[in-house]
This record gives structure tokens, sequence and C-alpha cells, in this order.
């Protein structure tokens, strides 16, 4: 198991002036930060992998998906710009040394149909990330798909939705991204969640109710972490928080006011993180 930092509490964008930020999560005993795949390209991605390497962390990514690349667009236009718009981060991915890209890009993120999903729709994403995971295979990253909570999506809301999906594109570099934050919300048992998704949970966020420190919270935090031993999770642990540092983001998300500082809840994250799981 291997605890890392999501860096969209601070930016939506990694540049070399958040070198100290990076040194500071290093000097925490962060296994690595997970950047968000917003803007650049590969060589802007390279030269951060660069910097990590010095510091000694590990990495991941995380993206999501705009109304112009929305894989359950009936215009195999839009869906082709989807799978273009995965194959670019990929290739961030890639040269940044990252083992992962996760986050909802089964679907547009915050965009809606006004009913149920259909199984037209289900095809069209399944056809978009198949396409994405071939790729990915070839440059050695796995994909994860998030499910999220109602008011953000609608494909992809529980872990049977998410286990479906990649059952349904059977690749083995696409699995299963769990947020406790959002199954928090959408799901009764999270126990009996993960346990659904079983081996096909390739990532998690650790994120609280109230996404400020892990912890202090409502969410269900010894079942979650007993139900991820019990299916054999060992991979990344990765502490999501958000802020009001990017006003941008943090109105797409609804963030408006900032739930704990920063370095509180990367400080305290990894140690409730690691001590959680030792448990």
């Amino acid at each position: 198991m291997k605890v890392g930092m999501n860096l969209l509490l601070w930016t939506t964008h990694v540049t070399a002036e958040h070198d100290p930020l990076l040194a500071r999560l290093a000097e925490l005993g962060f296994d690595g930060v997970e950047l968000p795949l917003g803007d650049g390209d590969p060589a802007h991605y390279a030269a951060i992998g660069k910097r990590l390497d010095g510091l000694g962390l590990g990495r991941t990514t995380v993206t999501s998906l705009t109304p112009e690349t929305n894989p359950l667009s009936p215009d195999a236009a839009v869906r082709d710009a989807a799978v273009d718009r995965l194959k670019w981060a990929i290739d961030c991915a890639h040269a940044l040394g990252a083992e992962a890209v996760c986050g909802p890009f089964h679907s547009a993120y915050k965009v809606f149909s006004g009913s149920p999903p259909t199984d037209a729709e289900r095809e069209r994403a399944a056809g978009v990330l198949r396409a994405a995971a071939e790729y990915a295979e070839t440059a050695g990253v796995r994909l994860a798909i998030e499910a999220l909570n109602r008011f953000e999506c609608y494909l992809v809301t529980t872990m049977a939705q998410a286990r479906d999906l990649v059952a349904r594109v059977d690749h083995p570099a696409l699995g299963v991204h769990y947020d406790t934050h959002h199954m928090h919300i959408e799901e009764k048992d999270v126990a009996a969640a993960i346990q659904r998704a079983g081996s096909r949970i390739t990532h998690v966020h650790v994120s609280e109710n109230d996404r400020g420190v892990p912890g202090r919270g409502q969410v269900r935090w010894a079942e979650s972490f007993e139900a991820l031993h019990e299916i054999g999770y060992d991979g990344w642990l990765t502490v999501e928080a958000f802020s009001t540092a990017d006003p941008g983001f943090a109105s797409a998300i609804h963030v408006w006011r900032d739930f704990d500082p920063s370095d509180e809840i990367a400080r305290e994250g990894l140690a409730f993180t690691r001590e959680g799981w030792m448990r």
C-alpha cells in the first residue's frame, strides 16, 4: 500500500512554482502525489517527472472530460474526440512516469440527459474506454473509472455500475476507482459495495464527506479499510480534499469555503490513512 496526495487541493495545473509544495509533501512522508491533467503537453509532464524522481515521489494522475469530449454522445465525432483526449492524458501520464490515470472519464463531468442511463449510452462509453484502454496498455499506464455521486454524473454512481461497465469493456488496463466521499453518498453499505467490485478496484481516493481532513467526518472508515483488505487491495490510497485556492475549479465542484487548512489536511490525512490501514 502507498499513500498519495491529490494536488487538486492546491491547483489544477502543476508547474515549477509548485516545487516547494512537492518538497513539503515529500518531507511529510507521502509515497507519491496525484497530478490533475487538464493543461500542458508530454514535455511539460516529463520535466515534472524528473523533479519528482529527485524527491523520491511516485505519481498517479486524474482527469475528466467535457461536453465536447463526451463518450456518451450519439455523435461519433464527439466520441472520437473523447478517445483523442484520453490518449493525450495517457501520453502525459506516461511522460510523467505515472502508474495510472483515474477519474470520471466514463462520461462528461456534470452533463446530464435528464433521464437514467440507457444501454446505448453504456455501449458508447464502453467503446471509448476500450479504445483508451488498448492505447494505455501500449504505454504501460493503467486506467480507472471513478463512480461519482448523482449530482455530478448519471452514468456511473455506484460500484456495481462501475464494475459492470469495466466488465463490458473487458480489458486488463481498465479498472474501477473507489472514492470514499462519493460512495458515502450513494452506497447503503460501503463494505458490500467494495466487495461487489472486488479485484476490479485498482485505485482508491481517501476523501471525507465534507472534503476536509479524513477522519473528522462521517465516512465509515473502519468498514472501508477492512473491506479493501478483504479483497486484497494493495494499491494507492490517495488523500483527496478541496479548497478555494483555485476559484474557477472551486466553483465548478461547488466548494464555497475552506474546510480545513491545507497543510493540516495533508499532514493529518497521511497519518490517518496509514493508521487506519494498519489496524
